[in-house]
C-alpha cells in the first residue's frame, strides 16, 4: 500500500471538499450517479502511471523530456508550477479556514503548518513519510460518520448512485464538471509514478500496486459521496447555499449536531495539512524530474539541494501569501483551475503516446481493450475539462 491510496486521498483537499459540499447543498442526493463512472476513470488513468512507473523506473516527467524534448518539457513544466502553486495556497488557506472554525488565528496555526509539513519531509525517510500519509487518508473517514450523523434517507442514497440524471441548466453543468475536474488533476499522475520509483516497486511487485490504484480510487470516492450526503441531507433539505467547505461545517451544527461539524472539520483540517505537504512535494518531483536533477526523500540536502529548495520555498510562498490581511483566493484560485483545465489534456495524451511504445515497455503496453477504455475515458475527460474552463471563463 502507499502511492494508490495516498495519490488518490490528496485529491480530496480543500477545494474537493468546497467542490462536494457545495454540490451537495445545490443539487441533493441528484449528483451521486456521477461517482461510480469517476471510479472507473481513475483506475484506468492512475494504472497507466504506476505501470511506467514499475517497468521504467524512471518518473513520468523524465519520461517526457527523454521523448519529446526540453522545449515541450519546458512549457509543460511552467504550466504545471503555476496551477500547482494556486493549489498549494488553497491547502493553507483550507489549513486556516479549518482551524479558525476550532477559533484558532491563522498566523499560529499556519507558521505551524508550514513548519510540520517542512519537517516531516527533511527529517524522515520516505518509508516513515509514506506511513504517516497512509495514516492521515484514516482520517478521512471522519466525514463517513458525519454522513451517518445527518441521517440521510438511504434508500434515496442507494436510487440516486445508480440512476443517472442529466440537465442543461448551467449551475447544474457547472457543478457536475467540477466534481470531475476534481478528481483527476495533471499533478497526481506525476507524483503517484514518482512515489513508485522512489518506493523502489518493479513488475514483480506490479500486481499488488495495482491493487493499491483500485482501493485507493474507491476510497476517495466513498469520501466524496459522504461529504455530498452530510451536505444534501441537510443543507439541501432545508434550502440553504454555501459557497465554502468552513461555511458548510458551520451550518451542520444546527441541522446535524456538534459531532457532526466537528467531524466535518476535522476531516477538513486533516486534507489540507495532508494536501499542504503532498503538493509541494508533488511539484519539486517533476521539476526535478523533468530537468535531471536528483530528487527524492531519502536523498539528503547534500544530495538533492535543489528539490529541498524546491519544497522548501513552495511551503513558504504557498503559506506566506495566505497570512496577508484580507487577501482573497478567489482569482488564484480560479486561474490555477483553468491552468490544470488546459494541462490535463496534454499530459494525458503524453501517457498514452509513453504507454504504448513498445521501445519503452516492452511487452507491458497496453491491449487493445485497454486502450480503447483508455482513450474513451481520455477523450471524456478532455471534453469534460474543456467544458469546464469554457463555463469558467464564459459563464452563462
Amino acid at each position: 500500500m502507499g502511492p494508490g491510496i495516498i495519490t488518490s486521498n490528496v485529491d480530496n483537499d480543500a477545494g474537493g471538499i468546497t467542490t462536494y459540499s457545495v454540490a451537495g447543498a445545490s443539487l441533493g442526493y441528484k449528483c451521486l450517479w456521477i461517482f461510480l463512472p469517476m471510479v472507473v476513470a481513475l483506475v484506468v488513468i492512475q494504472e497507466m502511471c504506476t505501470r511506467m512507473g514499475a517497468v521504467t523506473g524512471k518518473g513520468l516527467a523524465d519520461l517526457i523530456r527523454e521523448r519529446f524534448g526540453v522545449k515541450i518539457t519546458f512549457y509543460a513544466m511552467l504550466g504545471l508550477l503555476l496551477g500547482n502553486l494556486g493549489n498549494i495556497m488553497s491547502e493553507f488557506a483550507g489549513v486556516a479556514a479549518s482551524m479558525e472554525l476550532f477559533g484558532v488565528s491563522k498566523y499560529l496555526s499556519l507558521p505551524l503548518a508550514a513548519l510540520f509539513t517542512w519537517w516531516l519531509v527533511l527529517r524522515w525517510s520516505y518509508k516513515v513519510v509514506e506511513r504517516v500519509f497512509l495514516a492521515a487518508c484514516l482520517i478521512y473517514f471522519c466525514y463517513l460518520f458525519s454522513g451517518y450523523l445527518a441521517h440521510p434517507q438511504w434508500g434515496v442514497v442507494a436510487r440516486e448512485l445508480v440512476v443517472p440524471h442529466f440537465s442543461l441548466d448551467s449551475s447544474y453543468l457547472v457543478i457536475m464538471v467540477g466534481l470531475i475536474g476534481t478528481t483527476i488533476a495533471p499533478w497526481m499522475q506525476f507524483y503517484i509514478q514518482s512515489a513508485v520509483v522512489e518506493k523502489g516497486i518493479t513488475v514483480k511487485d506490479y500486481t499488488y500496486t495495482k491493487y493499491d490504484v483500485i482501493l485507493g480510487s474507491i476510497m476517495v470516492n466513498l469520501v466524496a459521496v459522504f461529504i455530498v450526503i452530510s451536505c444534501a441531507a441537510t443543507l439541501h433539505v432545508h434550502g440553504l447555499k454555501v459557497d465554502s467547505a468552513k461555511e458548510a461545517a458551520l451550518a451542520l451544527t444546527p441541522l446535524a449536531g456538534k459531532w457532526a461539524f466537528v467531524l466535518f472539520a476535522v476531516g477538513l483540517l486533516n486534507a489540507s495539512l495532508f494536501s499542504a505537504c503532498i503538493l509541494p512535494l508533488s511539484t519539486a518531483y517533476f521539476l526535478c524530474e523533468a530537468f535531471g536533477i536528483e530528487a527524492g526523500i531519502d536523498k539528503s540536502w547534500r544530495e538533492a539541494p535543489a528539490f529541498y529548495w524546491l519544497y522548501t520555498i513552495l511551503i513558504v510562498v504557498g503559506a506566506g501569501v495566505i497570512l496577508i490581511p484580507k487577501i482573497s483566493l478567489i482569482a488564484v484560485m480560479f486561474w490555477s483551475q483553468v491552468i490544470n483545465g488546459v494541462m490535463l489534456p496534454f499530459v494525458l495524451i503524453f501517457m498514452l503516446m509513453l504507454i504504448n511504445n513498445r521501445d519503452l515497455m516492452g511487452n507491458h503496453v497496453n491491449s487493445r481493450a485497454q486502450n480503447l477504455i483508455s482513450w474513451v475515458t481520455v477523450a471524456s475527460i478532455i471534453s469534460l475539462t474543456l467544458l469546464m474552463v469554457w463555463t469558467s471563463l464564459f459563464p452563462s
